[in-house]
């Protein structure tokens, strides 16, 4: 009896230690897609309210040259090895395309129109990934040209309470700054899937903001558009802050982290939920205009987006 009772002691803690590996294997993944949904979310109010009191390109020029610097000085104290030969071209396409760009126009743009709109265009970059195929020979889906219709739709929709914006110079600029990003960010993606690089992930980020923080830096000084250090506020630094830890740092890391563990599908939820954080805390938060008209476009044009991620799904499985 002593013997089968240690046995099945052995067995229960057997069951426990596996049972609870498998909750650790699946809850940090989904815990880390439940981070990058809202926090990414939160980040484009960050962004509103920084570049109320500074220039957009020049927030994201100090928000990348921090973020890229904490990541560096971290994997040289790791001694990671650095990259060679022609990872340093992925890298500096990447620093181009996702954060010189992307990122340097869409904290542009958010300057000049809601933090929500901004999110809510920024979410449609899938859109831009069928188009691009499309045009190096790719068809297109019947799946996809349902969802690019609906999401057209759905910004009708939301557009209705903008109509009158768009006489103004400032809203178009903002909505052009707005949707070029996140064609560039398309164009990254595709890059990274041909290009992907074989070193770690963390510090090829790091070195993507960083580089691409002297190429904003080159191109802000040579224009004139920045303002002394001394000049910026207190609240557009609380907005680089946490633009930078928990944007640029723990969010991305979070994101490369589900990507590495989930299943597609379940690692790019965030790009339905973000506009979705964006719009409710923007209006309670800077009081940005949610009607329902806004709502039943934003509902309309997520299921527009499901629809096109759901057709790059199944062209990737053919």
């Amino acid at each position: 009896m002593e013997y089968l009772s240690e046995e099945l002691i052995k067995m229960k803690a057997k069951i426990q230690n596996a049972f609870s590996g498998k909750i650790e294997a699946i809850g940090l993944p989904i815990l880390a897609v439940c981070w990058v949904s809202f926090f990414w979310g939160t980040t484009w109010l960050a962004s509103k309210e920084g570049v109320k009191h500074m220039p957009g390109l020049q927030l994201a020029t100090i928000r990348q040259f921090l973020g890229g610097i904490l990541y560096i000085v971290y994997f040289i104290l790791k001694k990671e090895p650095w990259p060679k030969g022609k990872q340093w071209r992925t890298i500096l396409v990447l620093a181009i395309l996702n954060f010189a760009l992307s990122n340097g126009l869409s904290t542009w743009g958010v300057k000049y129109i809601s933090s929500g709109l901004g999110a809510i265009i920024s979410a449609i970059f899938p859109i831009w990934i069928i188009m691009i195929n499309f045009f190096h020979g790719e068809r297109i889906a019947k799946l996809a040209v349902t969802g690019i219709l609906i999401c057209f739709g759905g910004i009708c929709i939301i557009f209705i309470d903008h109509l009158g914006d768009f006489f103004k110079a400032d809203f178009q600029f903002g909505i052009i700054l707005t949707i070029v990003s996140t064609i560039t960010w398309a164009f990254g993606i595709l890059h990274t899937k041909k290009k992907a690089a074989s070193f770690n992930p963390y510090f090829s980020l790091g070195l993507q903001m960083f580089i691409s923080s002297i190429i904003l830096l080159v191109i802000t000084e040579a224009s004139g558009t920045n303002i002394p250090l001394s000049e910026i506020p207190s609240e557009s630094w609380f907005s680089i802050g946490y633009l930078v830890i928990i944007g640029s740092v723990l969010t991305f890391i979070a994101f490369i982290y589900s990507l590495q563990h989930l299943p597609t599908e379940i690692s790019s939820i965030y790009v339905y939920i973000n506009p979705i954080v964006a719009m409710v805390l923007g209006a309670i938060i800077f009081g940005e205009s949610l009607t329902s008209a806004i709502a039943v476009g934003v509902v309309v044009t997520l299921i527009g987006l499901y629809l096109v991620n759901k057709s790059i799904r199944k062209t990737k499985v053919k």
